[in-house]
């Protein structure tokens, strides 16, 4: 399992060998440093803790900051992001302090890409589920409204999980099995066939991808 924080820049295309036109995400896949190595042992899984981006040290808590020092990551910069990657037990852990960048990856390769949506504020239910709303003849007056939400004798109140207004987006998504088109390694950039979530600028966890892998990797 290989995984890195990474961060949207926006979409375009590409042509393949045989010219085939791809709708490509462009990613910043890294560079990432090692924070932490969870162990079974001391925190019950595996795992390796990534960090991000560069934030002054004076808006960092002394906590974090504490914490990325036995990392050997001090100065006027630290990590503005922290992100854990699941590995397997027999995996061999990095050390703290290595640093990953987007050439552990390669074309062909398939990855698991975990975003936050764009937030789209309190909508109602056309437009958040898609309700056909009511009629604008005869009367109507509830265009765009949810219609009846419950019953009077039984169950007498309103079923938990009723679709009705409330915010929308902003939440955590992920996309599986985007193939890599392209590593540009020089630029710690990847070319990943099809969106993912968020805007640009959104940050993103990059990971293998756990139901596909190219078949000389099975």
């Amino acid at each position: 399992m290989k995984g890195l924080i990474g961060k949207k820049v926006g979409m375009t295309q590409v042509y393949d060998e045989n010219g085939v036109l791809i709708p490509v995400t462009v990613v910043q896949a890294g560079p990432c440093v090692v924070t932490d190595v969870k162990t079974p042992e001391r925190d019950g899984y595996s795992a390796i803790q990534l960090g991000f981006g560069s934030r002054k040290a004076k808006n960092v808590t002394k906590a974090r900051a504490g914490h990325l020092a036995k990392a050997g990551l001090t100065g006027d910069k630290l990590p503005s992001v922290l992100r854990e990657v699941r590995i397997s037990a027999n995996d061999a852990a990095p050390a703290l302090g290595t640093e990953l960048k987007a050439d552990i990856f390669e074309a062909n390769e398939y990855l698991d890409v975990i975003g936050t949506t764009k937030g789209r504020g309190f909508q109602g239910v056309v437009k958040r589920y898609r309700f056909g709303g009511g009629r604008a003849s005869h009367g109507g007056a509830w265009t765009r409204r949810t219609g009846s939400i419950g019953c009077c004798e039984w169950p007498g109140n309103v079923i938990k999980g009723k679709r009705m207004p409330g915010h929308m987006g902003n939440v955590p998504r992920t996309v599986q099995n985007l193939k890599i088109v392209r590593v540009m390694a020089e630029d710690n950039v990847l070319l990943l066939k099809g969106a993912v979530p968020g805007a640009n600028g959104g940050i993103l966890l990059i990971r293998s991808a756990i139901k596909k892998q190219p078949a000389a990797q099975k």
